[in-house]
């Protein structure tokens, strides 16, 4: 099966299990209807901002929708590398690159969400929009990821891991 129907037919599952309408999860998520028919069908290639607006509404991380495959965003290209849950938390291990030159502003995820940013090259200058934080190589910051968010590279493209730790509620 090809990533996007793959990544739909998981995007559809969820939904189903929480007993959604696409209808539904459309309005609250601000995903078009005629887009998440798309996405939910193969036809359309999903970006990072549409199925993090997704899951968040879904109340389900990311990794339960993504598989290996590397996901695009505006600024961010992101291959989930590893995913562990406890009885506490998911989190999420991420290869990620932060394009120079572009700008990814994320919405607010889920109650209690935290990301940590280990930059392994480059400068990025992340967190919440309100205050982004600059960190670069060999640097690690971390920020609520609950409140809208932003990923910049300011010193050419950053080559980093971030770690998206969801709590299970």
């Amino acid at each position: 099966m090809e990533l996007a129907q793959e990544v739909g037919a998981r995007l559809r599952r969820l939904r189903q299990d929480r007993g959604l309408s696409l209808s539904e999860l459309a309005r609250r998520s601000g995903v078009g209807k005629g887009t998440l028919s798309e996405l939910e069908t193969g036809r359309r290639n999903p970006t990072l901002e549409t199925l993090y607006a997704l899951t968040t509404v879904l109340e389900a991380p990311l990794s339960a929708v993504v598989g290996p495959a590397v996901v695009r965003g505006d600024a961010v290209h992101a291959q989930l590398t590893d995913r562990v849950q406890d009885a506490v938390a998911v989190s999420e291990v991420y290869r990620v690159r932060i394009e120079s030159g572009a700008v990814q502003r994320s919405p607010a995820h889920a109650a209690g969400t935290q990301e940590h940013l280990l930059v392994l090259s480059g400068t990025a200058r992340v967190g919440p929009t309100s205050a982004p934080i600059e960190v670069g190589p060999g640097g690690h910051v971390q920020w609520a990821a609950d409140v809208p968010h932003v990923y910049e590279a300011v010193k050419g493209d950053v080559e980093g891991v971030l770690v998206v730790r969801y709590p299970v509620e």
